[in-house]
């Protein structure tokens, strides 16, 4: 493949990337921008394979690397479950990131190539910030997947003296950045670079850790946007355009979704980054020291659910992690079929950081054929509650917390949340009274119009459904 045809062909996947990115902004397109990126990441490889760097020597190897990749791609697409997404996205940014340190430290030591002059010092910035923020994604999301699957516990690790580290650390990569665009030769400047590698796996690790369970869909984006960034740092170690412009998409459109992670949050990406709430622990409502929130919990039986429901005009459903773990989606979408067939009003309720990362409601909800129509943001709902007869909460908990809004000292006071206890009964369903990822007590269990429903999601459902249909 000649030169002009490659670039007509990056040319074309960028098309198809940017086109993708705009069908992924929208459920009922998202299917097609699927399809886009598919296309364009398949002309993207095959104009690279075949293009005027690539030797035919080198072709075996990379047709060998492919098809391992693609097995294990294959291989985790059939394996992993659907609450299991969030750590393999986290798993897959850090293999970002580490191809980012890996093609860095091979630019630098690559001889076929000699720069000189100004050219020479771009270069090896270009490496030294690419490896730098390749570090960083790689550690960090490493860390956000033993977050994410339970083997790291979700409390923040908050040192003493942090921001002094920070602002340590962050001198001693400039002095080495110094360092490593003065080196007379390779041996000289491997040194430094290796230094600063140490010290962005570091910080990666310290600033992941430092950020709690409740934060961690705001983590999954921006280390989508750090992955990005690494992937178009690459590009320019490479020369290569269409990696340079795609990181550059992929780095912008993930630093935008986490600005609006933070708004839907009522924080800023510094305070995220400074040590974000959350214990992960599942602590007792009123542990902590705290006063429990006054009233009585009233529980429900499945048969007096289904009753409600039957007796409903409006129903809105909101969905949480535990419906993920419960694997309760499709359940869910049998009920809220035979309510609509019976006339019955039902809409979900998504809150911008339900679940573990961005999506992860709507992807679950797709997943179980439930209609794109009836699946609507927090802003378009949050007015309607007071005319609904019912709300199910289906393993939420933060983001329906009236201390949101009603209790100012409460970690989470002033995030926008969905106002399910304004419907005439709300139902949160619920294995136990413990606390939600954020580890803070929810008065929304003991208002007088709310009931429990006590269980594993999937199983309740299943008893809703089977009074439903008789």
């Amino acid at each position: 493949m000649s030169a002009n045809l490659a670039s007509a062909a990056y040319i074309g996947a960028t098309i198809l990337f940017i086109l993708s990115l705009g069908g992924l902004s929208n459920p009922e397109t998202a299917r097609r921008g699927n399809l886009y990126g598919i296309i364009g990441m398949t002309l993207a490889v095959l104009a690279t394979v075949l293009g005027p760097r690539v030797t035919a020597a080198g072709i075996p190897w990379i047709i060998g690397a492919m098809v391992i990749g693609g097995s294990i791609g294959l291989f985790a697409a059939k394996k992993v479950q659907m609450t299991q997404m969030p750590e393999l996205v986290a798993l897959m940014h850090s293999l970002v990131g580490l191809a980012a340190c890996l093609v860095g430290f091979a630019s630098y030591i690559d001889t076929s190539v000699v720069f000189t002059g100004a050219e020479k010092t771009i270069h090896e910035v270009e490496i030294y910030i690419g490896i730098y923020i390749g570090a960083i994604t790689f550690s960090g999301s490493v860390i956000a997947f033993g977050k994410l699957s339970g083997k790291i516990g979700g409390k923040p690790m908050l040192l003493p003296g942090r921001h002094v580290i920070n602002g340590i650390a962050a001198l001693i990569v400039l002095y080495c950045g110094y360092a490593f665009v003065q080196a007379p030769s390779i041996e000289a400047g491997m040194l430094p670079l290796i230094v600063m590698t140490v010290i962005g796996l570091l910080f990666g690790i310290h600033m992941v850790m430092a950020i709690g369970g409740a934060d961690m869909p705001v983590v999954v984006s921006m280390l989508n946007s750090y992955s990005g960034w690494a992937a178009a740092a690459t590009g320019f170690m490479l020369s290569n355009d269409l990696l340079i412009v795609i990181g550059a998409l992929v780095g912008s459109s993930g630093a935008i979704l986490s600005y609006i992670m933070c708004r839907a949050m009522n924080r800023n990406f510094l305070s995220v980054i400074a040590g974000g709430f959350g214990t992960g622990d599942g602590a007792k409502v009123g542990a902590g020291g705290t006063a429990a929130p006054a009233g009585e919990v009233v529980s429900i039986s499945a048969a007096e659910t289904a009753e409600l429901l039957k007796d409903s005009k409006n129903v809105i459903i909101v969905p949480g992690y535990g419906m993920a773990v419960a694997q309760a989606q499709h359940t869910v979408f049998e009920i809220t079929k035979l309510l609509r067939e019976k006339g019955v009003n039902v809409r979900f309720g998504i809150h911008p950081v339900a679940g573990r990362m961005p999506g992860h409601m709507n992807v679950l909800l797709a997943e179980a054929k439930v209609p794109y129509d009836i699946v609507m943001e927090m802003d378009e709902l949050n007015d309607d509650f007071p005319s609904t007869d019912v709300s199910i909460v289906i393993g939420a908990n933060d983001i329906v917390n009236p201390a949101a809004e009603d209790d100012p000292t409460s970690p989470i006071a002033g995030m926008p949340v969905l106002q399910v206890w304004k419907a005439k009964t709300s139902i949160v369903m619920k294995r136990s009274m413990a606390s939600g990822y954020a580890g803070v007590d929810n008065p929304l269990f003991y208002k007088d119009n709310n009931r429990m429903l006590f269980g594993d999601a999937k199983k309740m459902l299943d008893e809703v459904l089977v009074v439903l249909k008789s």
